[in-house]
């Protein structure tokens, strides 16, 4: 099926999709609406494609309940890493002393600077690995590129890095500080 065809079935079907996505996503029509743009767009770049093994009808609301149930579960995720993430820095601001809470501060401070000197494209693959916990080959579907082009900018962006933080004066001088 090509794009105009593709655009003519979901426009035919758009009052029904939005229908069934308002019913995979609890009646949340702001969910279901985004849900919606979701799959439209993963429909016009070709990332779910349809193979006529079933009516377009149906294959895209199976894509449509895939999607909100996708986002379900990473906002569940989500909200577990918050926890998990509040528990632990309620523990540190318990356990740790000023000294400690400063020297945090420093080192997270170097470390923004650091990342913010490397190249764009290797700070977008090291923020979506570290930050976003995603996989190679996520960060560069992510990022449109190769995974073996998203293995190089991870591998040169964290030697750079390495270097950078090792290059910091205020680093070591933070180091020393706290031996």
């Amino acid at each position: 099926m090509d794009s105009s065809e593709l655009r003519t079935e979901m426009e035919k079907n758009h009052r029904a999709s939005y229908g069934w996505a308002l019913s995979c996503c609890s009646q949340d029509p702001m969910e279901a609406e985004s849900v919606l743009q979701t799959v439209y767009l993963q429909i016009l770049e070709g990332k779910a494609k349809y193979n006529g093994q079933a009516s377009f009808k149906t294959w895209l609301f199976s894509v449509i309940r895939n999607t909100a149930a996708y986002r379900r579960r990473w906002r569940l995720l989500q909200r577990l890493r918050l926890d998990r993430y509040l528990e632990n820095s309620r523990l540190l601001v318990a356990e740790e002393s000023p000294d400690d809470t400063v020297y945090r501060a420093q080192v997270k401070q170097i470390f923004k600077q650091a990342l913010a000197a490397l190249p764009r494209r290797q700070q977008e693959v090291l923020v979506l690995v570290f930050y976003h916990d995603f996989s190679l080959k996520e960060a560069a579907e992510v990022m449109g590129i190769s995974l073996g082009a998203a293995r190089a900018h991870y591998e040169r962006g964290k030697s750079r890095l390495r270097l950078l933080l090792k290059e910091s004066r205020l680093l070591n001088e933070s180091e020393l500080g706290r031996k």
